[in-house]
């Protein structure tokens, strides 16, 4: 399973890069507003940043919400580096732009997927990731990792060449729910990652090796 950073925060992608961990990023307008960046530019520079830190995908999103804007946007934005994915939101419009991008061989992200319909029009119309919203999905009730398994069966089944990607990730458990079920990537918070380290346990037996070993320093 892939495994990407939600972020548009540098220090954190290059912690966890430096780890060999990650394979890509995806961020959209909202993250790159938390980090401060404001304007074309800025945000077209800040992109090119992070695709020179990462080799893999980096996903970067459209803010058009008609097909020729985000037909535009998505070459504009695949241009800046050959490991853009360009971000397309599940509409009309952006099926359309994902058909179009997809034989002009621009790799797409179908975001804001919520049904096993949506995703099987995302796959139809040539996508390279669908980005399915795990904890929007539990937010309101519906278990999210039943939907996700739901697409891998009918991907599967249909012989699909779009990557199932889980998004919307809230905690670890997610994470390790998607890799139980077969989730091609997924794409986390930094911090969620990061949490996949840590066990008490580990921890604790750290600890004990640790005190151990100055025993012995003490007796040699």
């Amino acid at each position: 399973m892939l495994i990407f950073a939600d972020t548009a925060n540098l220090d954190a992608i290059k912690e966890l890069n430096d780890y060999g961990i990650l394979d890509g990023v995806t961020t959209n307008p909202s993250l790159m507003a938390r980090e401060g960046i404001q304007g074309r530019d800025a945000v077209l520079t800040h992109y090119r940043a992070i695709c020179e830190e990462v080799n893999g995908p980096v996903s970067a999103e459209v803010i058009a919400t008609d097909y020729e804007g985000m037909l535009a946007e998505g070459r504009m934005l695949h241009a800046i580096a050959e490991n853009i994915v360009v971000k397309v939101p599940m509409t009309p419009a952006g099926i359309k732009a994902i058909a179009t991008l997809a034989q002009e061989d621009i790799p797409t992200n179908c975001t804001l997927v919520f049904s096993p319909g949506q995703a099987i029009l995302a796959a139809k119309a040539g996508a390279s990731f669908v980005s399915v919203f795990m904890g929007r999905l539990d937010d309101v009730g519906h278990p999210a990792i039943e939907t996700v398994q739901s697409i891998i069966d009918i991907y599967e089944a249909q012989g699909a060449e779009a990557m199932v990607l889980a998004a919307s990730i809230r905690h670890p458990q997610h994470i390790i729910q998607c890799a139980e079920v077969g989730v091609d990537a997924v794409t986390a918070p930094p911090a969620s990652i990061k949490q996949l380290f840590h066990h008490p346990l580990t921890d604790i037996g750290l600890e004990k090796f640790l005190a151990d070993y100055r025993k012995v320093q003490q007796q040699a």
